[in-house]
């Protein structure tokens, strides 16, 4: 069980600012450090993050998280090599602007009263001013998030974006021979770190679905009865049956405000699209086509639903009103698209695209128009929005024999990392920001 919520952090939590009063991100867009929207050159912003003083252990934690939370989020460089200890409120910013660095993070932690206290300062080494700091306390076990919440402090304060570091993943983890695959569901860091089973791979699962608005993922579960669509808490465990429905179902996901669910139902050789209140009342039909019609999911303001339909003779995209009704198909490049899935802020929508051979991940605009591949190769699919819309996360098959693999990408391609599991994985869902 995940012991670690947004509501016991916040509870047991101070948060002041150290040294006056420190905005977390610039008041106007245009007193931001960085612009990291498409178009024109880009350079990242350098920092030199200083090991953080205090209790050996903790403080090395705590600094690695952040350097590698920075290191993989494109924006932001780390400079290379081990940085050298500093006075956190007094460092020597003139050696680190020699160095390269345009900002430098300090910070401290220790252990008091049985409580985890961390301190963070940014400095800009071009005015040699502090331009954030920050003071967290909370349960000795929650170190990990911390140093994410500290990434993305400054994340925000560096972009003007939401961060994304302090957020989960869940995923299908697959274990053992092609014949004999064990399914579980899983949940991680967006980093890969702290993994926590949640099923134990008695029956088939896919397509988890986060909610947006809570701890909770909606999933299938194949076991010896009807396949199900369960409801399971991540916090408690507890799961619950979403409904019974006559044939086969298909990529649950929430709506925005998390209380609703829209599916896909199978009916002999066709599949409609259903929306079902949580708890309550009979799906309600979306969609009634003889073509197979799937992969719903709601845009950011629950208005629109954007799914996969073959009603025109391949697989393509198509958009219509949330309570049903006519549907304009937006995809008209080469190939066959699967899987969209609505950025958080409503600009894109992202999808598996498959042509000549091989798949890719891509996203366009939600008229149809910008579309863009951002990476391609053997078998790549699933793709799933990071909340603050400027990163996805998807599952590869190298074709090689090997498991498949989650592996994270900005929005624009400039750079793409491997998501450490212990196992194969595939199907993740992008959670929420946890603080």
């Amino acid at each position: 069980m995940i012991r670690l919520s947004r509501r016991t952090f916040l509870a047991g939590s101070a948060l002041t600012a150290i040294g006056g009063t420190m905005p977390a991100a610039p008041a106007r867009a245009e007193d931001r450090y960085l612009d990291i929207r498409p178009g024109g050159s880009f350079n990242p912003v350098t920092i030199a993050v200083a090991p953080f003083a205090g209790e050996g252990a903790d403080a090395a934690k705590v600094t690695g998280i952040v350097v590698n939370d920075f290191k993989r989020c494109v924006y932001i460089k780390p400079i290379d090599g081990p940085q050298p200890a500093v006075d956190p409120a007094a460092p020597a910013l003139e050696s680190f602007k020699a160095a390269g660095a345009q900002f430098v993070l300090t910070g401290r932690v220790d252990r008091a009263g049985g409580r985890f206290n961390t301190d963070f300062r940014l400095f800009d080494t071009a005015s040699g001013q502090q331009v954030a700091g920050q003071h967290y306390t909370t349960d000795l076990s929650n170190g990990r998030r911390v140093a994410h919440i500290v990434a993305d402090a400054v994340f925000t304060r560096i972009t003007g974006e939401k961060g994304f570091f302090d957020s989960r993943v869940v995923f299908v983890d697959e274990s053992g021979s092609a014949e004999k695959r064990r399914k579980r569901l899983a949940i991680i860091d967006q980093d890969g770190g702290n993994i926590h089973y949640l099923t134990h791979g008695d029956n088939l699962v896919v397509t988890p679905r986060f909610s947006p608005t809570a701890q909770q993922v909606a999933y299938m579960s194949f076991g010896e009865a009807e396949p199900q669509v369960l409801l399971l808490d991540v916090e408690t465990g507890a799961k619950r049956n979403v409904g019974n429905f006559p044939g086969m179902t298909f990529s649950p996901r929430f709506s925005p405000d998390g209380r609703k669910i829209v599916m896909s139902l199978s009916e002999g050789t066709s599949s409609n699209l259903y929306a079902m209140p949580i708890g309550g009342s009979d799906p309600r039909q979306l969609t009634d086509d003889s073509s197979i019609d799937t992969s719903p999911c709601y845009s950011p303001d629950g208005s629109q639903i954007v799914f996969e339909s073959d009603r025109g003779g391949t697989q393509q995209i198509y958009i219509m009103g949330a309570a049903g009704g006519g549907a304009k198909r937006i995809s008209f490049g080469d190939g066959r698209y699967s899987t969209p899935v609505w950025s958080p802020k409503g600009d894109y929508i992202a999808f598996t695209k498959q042509a000549g051979g091989q798949f890719a991940i891509g996203i366009m605009k939600p008229d149809g128009s910008g579309e863009k591949v951002i990476t391609q190769g053997f078998h790549n699919e699933g793709p799933t929005w990071a909340p603050n819309g400027l990163y996805l996360m998807f599952f590869r098959d190298a074709g090689n024999g090997s498991n498949s693999k989650m592996f994270m990408t900005d929005l624009f391609g400039r750079g793409e990392f491997a998501i450490p599991t212990p196992a194969g994985a595939s199907d993740p869902a992008w959670g929420p920001l946890l603080g």
